[in-house]
């Protein structure tokens, strides 16, 4: 069973990737649950959005890809129990270098994020 949920959670983990790298709303949107919580620290300012703030914010910002950037963001650890897991991720992009930490459930029989928290660290 474990292998079979690291394999879901590694390519949800890759879907949401792709969709922040390339602006891919589609994809990004089906990463999440509807009821998650995005709450983040960009150097010292607070950031609480719903899905569908970010996505509108995703939507209408340049993506890395556009702009020339390299793909870097990399799984750092994932760790399951159950229906339930952490992610911890590298996001480095947009002249930030972002950490997230992803709590992720089994709803349905499909991996989703539930809650995204994330910092900046020089």
């Amino acid at each position: 069973m474990y292998k079979e949920n690291i394999k879901e959670i590694e390519n949800l983990i890759a879907n949401y990737f792709m969709g922040i790298f390339n602006g891919d709303i589609v994809k990004l949107e089906a990463s999440f649950n509807e009821n998650v919580n995005i709450y983040g620290d960009i150097k010292g300012v607070e950031y609480l959005k719903s899905i569908k703030e970010y996505l509108e914010g995703v939507k209408n910002r340049q993506c890395p890809k556009d702009l020339g950037e390299s793909f870097q963001m990399k799984i750092i650890g994932i760790d399951i129990m159950g229906k339930i897991a952490i992610a911890k991720l590298h996001v480095p992009m947009l002249g930030y270098n972002y950490y997230d930490y992803l709590s992720l459930a089994k709803i349905n029989n499909d991996w989703k994020i539930v809650n995204k928290l994330f910092t900046h660290e020089e």
